[in-house]
């Protein structure tokens, strides 16, 4: 049965073990080191890990120092959180757009991980965004590039004669919403919605939320090609082309 919504709750249990067990992933090499690096969290912060699924940024922060509100529309991902989470995490079932569970201006800094993508409401979801974080807070987005990484959109190509790789942008400015594969490879009917807007469409919403994007920067692939005639040129494009935006957003 295909999953027809934004949830990653029907693929909890293969997402846990996936962040779990993976030490090459891009959550573990790429965003979580970055994402700490620019968070500079401070000893007592409140944090809100928005569509924090499993937990998996909720422990770091909790970790660092801070106090955390995890929150997902998934009960799933959620239930499994809760198994793992540390004293100072609590944990919610809620969409992205319904943060009442917490008060008006209560939270220093927000983290919404590779979930504004799958995010129907994005311009409600901003604003209660605004609306829980104190004078100053701020927003940490990290989202697929949305300039390369485009739903059935985008693609690998190669040109023989020049032997270099190129990346192919089929649609960009047009916004789509896109059935994907979960997990490609294992269980082909498991599909969720991923909506493609473009950096114009993002940064509109943000202004009309009242935030302002004081921070963005573009994060590379950590992996290598496996040896083979194409294996330089696969590299060097890996060092080309980001597979991650970022997105510091103030509250003024």
């Amino acid at each position: 049965m295909q999953k027809k919504d934004t949830s990653w709750g029907n693929v909890a249990g293969w997402y846990d073990n996936h962040l779990s067990s993976d030490k090459d992933s891009y959550h573990t090499q790429v965003i979580s080191p970055n994402l700490m690096r620019l968070m500079t969290l401070e000893e007592g912060e409140k944090v809100l890990d928005l569509a924090c699924g499993t937990g998996f940024f909720s422990q770091e922060f909790s970790k660092a120092g801070a106090h955390v509100i995890g929150v997902d529309i998934s009960e799933e991902l959620i239930l499994i959180a809760k198994k793992g989470s540390l004293e100072n995490v609590t944990f919610f079932v809620s969409s992205s757009h319904n943060l009442s569970m917490i008060k008006d201006d209560s939270i220093d800094k927000v983290a919404f991980v590779l979930a504004i993508q799958n995010v129907e409401k994005p311009r409600e979801t901003l604003l209660e965004c605004y609306r829980v974080l104190k004078s100053q807070g701020k927003m940490f987005i990290v989202m697929n590039h949305p300039a390369f990484r485009i739903p059935k959109g985008s693609s690998w190509g190669w040109n023989g004669t020049t032997e270099k790789q190129y990346r192919r942008v089929d649609i960009y400015l047009s916004e789509s919403r896109t059935e994907i594969e979960m997990h490609p490879g294992e269980k082909q009917n498991e599909q969720t919605i991923s909506f493609h807007r473009s950096l114009q469409y993002y940064f509109k919403i943000f202004t009309n939320s009242g935030f302002a994007a004081t921070r963005l920067e573009e994060w590379i692939s950590h992996k290598k090609s496996e040896s083979g005639p194409r294996q330089k040129e696969e590299d060097r494009m890996r060092k080309e082309i980001p597979l991650f935006l970022f997105i510091e957003l103030t509250k003024f």
